[in-house]
């Protein structure tokens, strides 16, 4: 290969993470605009549909239609991560595309009408969760892998904005669509997913790790159930139960909550039990991983029901005061929320490419306790305020959101091994999902709590004034107080609504004045904003607490990389054997890694075996991730690393030629002048930090020297597999992977550069059998035979798997 085609994959690389960004955030805009989409849509779509959400019975069809998308994107998400680990995360998240491309489709010719069509409804909507539950699963996993380390968090910054400020676009797109149909609120998505299932399926391609392995059925079911009984008795909880106002006491609510709660907890155990567990426990030891995990729950919960709320105090009281009727309530609140749409785009990618820099800590931390202080604000305004002292807490609580989002999510992905990107994106959209629906609970039970106190005595007295039998208004006033926040949700009259058949006694003046855009709004002003201001505190204290979380992360963290001897310093010289703190921080309680090295001759059968040899030990296979990982932090293309140890006629030095021209993000790294031995220094480093940080999570590593950079240390087995060249051109040639000429000529290069490899950074023979616990002749035997005979050597050297 020569220079001139190394530089040319580097523009080809630079090139397909703009793809990748663009395709991505294409996605990931498409799933969050549907998640808000219909929240304004709902009084269209229930008018066309002919159902009326607030009768007796058909709450639980608002309540579906409302949270049912998230609540399966919450209970899918982290299971379609991992899956996308093992099959690949760009075709899991074309999958997506795919799915919910065709849902959408479904969705938009619904054209019949009664509770069936409502149902149906509902049932394509869950699955339209399922393909936002596989584009939010993969989307950020195959941007960390598209990007170096130091573009991540503006890669990720504009990614989680542009999903965040979907939700606020959502609501003005289904305000102006299901004003004139309300099909189009689903049909807007079809000319959307088909571009970007067609784009994504054409451009799109697999340069993550795809580390195969058993589906683990046991903990996605305990974990499946569990978590939706969780959020479904947390959704049932808010509707009014017997003579209660909420549903909290509901035997069924409470069999639903505990007994997710239980099923949570039996999960916890089976996925410390497995050999490949979906939700990897073992990534929490990593601090920046499990406090930056913690600061997203919390800040879902804090402000995942704003919106709700918000919503609510513009079109149940503020709208009306202000001349706008009911009907038109639910697209005016939409415009009146753009500043909130506004911080976020101000902030998210700004701050993401900050914290590449200084970190995710000071930014995701600042952003917590800033929305705090916005929250705190919110709750000194008055019920009727004014708009711009309102438009600008609402964009600078937007800003601050911003300013922790972006950060937070790359601070999360750097953290973790390159072959657990798919599983901790998962993890992360599952904990902020799962906040966003219990805040909505929360909220919304904190809001009926204040409004219970006082909401009854005002109605009765304001109704009776105005003429309303005290029978009628009694009645009226015992109401649970959710009803008349759902109905002010909706866009619907809440006096008309509570009222119904009684208006048509009283006289026409008393109706004006009952239905017009004053009395209710005057009338529910006081508790309402008792209740809204209790929210606003609880908010703020949620957001205190994230600000905690995210303070206890750390400095800026990259996984596999030592901050304290960065590039920048690449002159200094660095010992070959890994340094002893990385091994003692490695280290299983003293008993060593639970790692296997196997270093291979061409044909020799390494892939295979070493990809069984992973298997039976309950180990991920390490091949294509260090590589990817090296590749990633050089910012140089991927198959300048590959060629590397692959077998390329000159590799070692096209990989310096193309680091020493300054590919990609490393030129400003590198001091004018540094020669090829010195760039040969940093991508030795960086091999050898990236073995050490993947081994630390126990692995087989194929190749890369990691045999000299694992020697020595306790509980890694080495293994070397050889035999003469001749047999093992033969043993390829009768497998049909290549005709004999190739292999030949493969061969001699292969053997050749991977030698040269071990000499110019090791200064070891690769074939000294002194360097190895095990070698094997492998053409004088079955892969089979081989792979017992290494497992059973790490029997007694690699403890075995959890």
């Amino acid at each position: 290969m020569s220079v001139k085609s190394n530089l040319g994959g580097a523009t080809r690389n630079d090139h397909y993470k703009w793809v990748a960004l663009s395709n991505t955030t294409l996605g990931i805009l498409m799933a969050m605009v549907n998640s808000s989409i219909v929240l304004i849509s709902l009084p269209a779509i229930f008018r066309g549909v002919k159902v009326d959400p607030l009768a007796p019975g058909n709450v639980s069809l608002l309540l579906w239609m409302l949270m049912g998308y998230m609540v399966v994107i919450a209970v899918l998400v982290v299971s379609l991560g991992r899956v996308g680990d093992m099959f690949g995360r760009v075709r899991m998240y074309n999958l997506g595309f795919l799915i919910f491309t065709i849902a959408s489709v479904l969705l938009s010719v619904v054209f019949f009408t009664g509770d069936g069509a409502a149902l149906t409804l509902i049932g394509l909507r869950i699955i339209q969760g399922v393909g936002g539950a596989l584009l939010m699963a993969n989307s950020a996993a195959i941007l960390t892998d598209a990007f170096p380390s130091n573009q991540r968090g503006m890669a990720l910054g504009i990614n989680v904005v542009a999903g965040i400020s979907g939700s606020f676009v959502g609501l003005v797109l289904g305000g102006l669509l299901s004003g004139v149909d309300w099909h189009l609120v689903f049909l807007v998505s079809v000319p959307i997913g088909i571009f970007g299932t067609v784009w994504a399926y054409l451009k799109l391609r697999e340069i993550g790790i795809v580390t195969r392995a058993k589906i683990d059925w046991l903990g996605n079911i305990t974990f499946g159930v569990g978590l939706i009984a969780l959020l479904v008795g947390i959704t049932y909880g808010i509707q009014p139960y017997g003579s209660s106002d909420m549903g909290w006491t509901n035997p069924t609510v409470l069999v639903e909550i505990f007994g997710g709660i239980a099923l949570l907890g039996v999960f916890v155990l089976v996925e410390r039990r497995v050999a490949a567990p979906m939700f990897n426990l073992a990534l929490f030891q990593i601090r920046a991983f499990t406090a930056g995990n913690m600061a997203a729950l919390l800040a879902s919960i804090g402000r995942g029901g704003l919106m709700f709320m918000l919503i609510i105090w513009l079109q149940g009281i503020w709208l009306p005061l202000h001349g706008y009727n009911f009907v038109q309530t639910p697209l005016w609140a939409a415009i009146y929320m753009l500043p909130l749409t506004g911080g976020f785009l101000a902030a998210g990618p700004l701050s993401g490419v900050l914290s590449d820099r200084y970190g995710a800590r000071p930014f995701a931390t600042g952003g917590m306790l800033a929305a705090a202080a916005t929250f705190a604000l919110l709750a000194l305004l008055p019920a009727n305020f004014s708009y711009p002292s309102f438009a600008v807490l609402l964009f600078f609580n937007g800003f601050s959101m911003g300013m922790f989002s972006a950060p937070n999510t790359a601070g999360i992905m750097n953290s973790v091994p390159a072959e657990q990107r798919g599983v901790a994106s998962g993890m992360r959209s599952t904990f902020q999902n799962s906040g966003m629906t219990l805040s909505i609970g929360l909220f919304f039970t904190l809001m009926v709590l204040g409004l219970a106190s006082a909401l009854p005595s005002s109605l009765y007295h304001g109704l009776v004034q105005q003429g309303v039998p005290v029978a009628a208004a009694q009645k009226i006033s015992n109401l649970p107080p959710v009803g008349t926040l759902f109905a002010a949700f909706l866009g619907y009259n809440p006096v008309a609504t509570l009222l119904g058949p009684a208006l048509h006694h009283l006289p026409a003046a008393r109706v004006a004045a009952l239905t017009g855009r004053e009395f209710f709004p005057n009338l529910i002003s006081k508790p309402f904003m008792a209740g809204m201001r209790v929210t606003f505190y609880f908010a703020a204290a949620m957001m205190l607490v994230a600000a905690a979380a995210s303070w206890l992360r750390g400095k800026r963290y990259v996984h596999g990389e030592a901050m304290d001897t960065e590039a920048a310093s690449v002159r200094a010289p660095e010992p070959l054997a890994p340094e002893p703190r990385a091994v003692a921080m490695a280290s299983d309680g003293g008993s060593g890694l639970r790692a296997v090295t196997i270093s291979a001759s061409y044909g020799a059968g390494g892939d295979a075996i070493g990809r069984a040899v992973a298997e039976r030990l309950g180990l991920p296979f390490l091949d294509r991730a260090i590589p990817v990982e090296v590749a990633s932090e050089l910012a140089v293309p991927l198959e300048s690393v590959l060629a590397s140890d692959g077998g390329s006629r000159d590799a070692v030095g096209e990989l310096f030629a193309a680091l020493s021209r300054g590919v990609g993000a490393l030129a400003p790294q590198v001091a004018p002048g540094v020669d090829r031995d010195e760039d040969g220094e940093l991508f030795r480093r960086r091999t050898e930090r990236a073995i050490l940080g993947m081994a630390v999570h126990g692995g087989v590593i194929l190749g890369r020297g990691a045999a000299v950079v694992l020697g020595g240390v306790p509980g890694v087995l080495h293994v070397r597999l050889d035999g003469p060249a001749e047999r093992r051109i033969r043993r390829l040639v009768e497998s049909g992977a290549v005709d004999e000429a190739t292999a030949r000529l493969d061969q001699a290069h292969t053997d050749r550069a991977r030698a040269a490899y071990m000499r110019h950074f090791y200064g070891v023979d690769l074939n000294d059998p002194a360097q190895y616990d095990l070698v094997i002749d492998t053409t004088t035997m079955a892969d089979d035979a081989a792979v017992e005979m290494i497992v059973e050597a790490a029997a007694g050297r690699v403890p075995a798997s959890a």
